[in-house]
């Protein structure tokens, strides 16, 4: 009996969730300007036709790419310490920020949010309540967490350096411009801290985030 040709293997069938798993990945790659109908289509094997079955524009996959975001960060929880539940929290958010960088400025830029943008948001909320906190000062509390946190990840994201093994190497040509004396503190922060090996400016998001919460904690 003569044997049938193999078939060819066949693509995972399309669907809402994979077209913005696969926008994700092209924002990754190349940044929120690189993600484009073509481009997404191109991520996907398919014509760009086919991706508006499963989203009507860039901006339901701008709403769909922001809420998948929201989705990794881990949720605080009303029923622990409250501090250690914020700095779980803020910790993630920064983590998952690292890996997806071009959703900093977008996280709070979205007017119709998904469901996991809400339930994150509330988990905060309800954690921050159920600490003891006013209806006043939960909003307060959570417009400095993220503030500090969005902040710090967009620092972060723009340095030149990543790791403490670049550091060095990156403020060599930047201490040429000290040799004139005009900047002594500058000089003295270098030589005596960031320059001694071992620096990661990372760490600073710990001792920034102990300051704020011991603050939230006196208030």
């Amino acid at each position: 009996m003569e044997k049938s040709a193999p078939t060819r293997q066949q693509r995972p069938r399309l669907s809402r969730d994979r077209v913005l798993e696969a926008a994700v990945a092209v924002a990754d790659a190349g940044g929120i300007g690189g993600l484009t109908i073509r481009s997404l289509a191109q991520e996907l094997g398919v014509k760009p036709m086919s991706v508006y079955y499963h989203v009507a524009n860039k901006e339901e996959i701008l709403d769909g790419i922001v809420d998948y975001v929201f989705s990794q960060i881990d949720l605080p929880s009303a029923d622990g310490d409250w501090r250690t539940e914020m700095r779980k929290r803020a910790e993630s958010a920064r983590q998952v920020l690292r890996r997806h960088s071009w959703a900093i400025g977008l996280m709070e830029s979205r007017t119709s949010p998904g469901p996991a943008t809400l339930r994150h948001h509330n988990a905060v909320l309800g954690t921050l309540r159920a600490a003891g906190f006013s209806v006043e000062k939960t909003a307060h509390a959570y417009a400095l967490l993220d503030s500090y946190i969005y902040g710090f990840a967009i620092q972060e994201a723009s340095l030149p350096f990543e790791g403490p093994d670049s550091v060095a190497q990156v403020s060599e040509a930047i201490m040429e411009r000290f040799a004139t004396g005009e900047y002594p503190h500058m000089v003295e922060i270098a030589t005596e801290y960031t320059n001694k090996g071992g620096y990661d400016f990372g760490n600073e998001f710990e001792f920034g985030l102990t300051l704020i919460l011991d603050g939230l904690a006196r208030a």
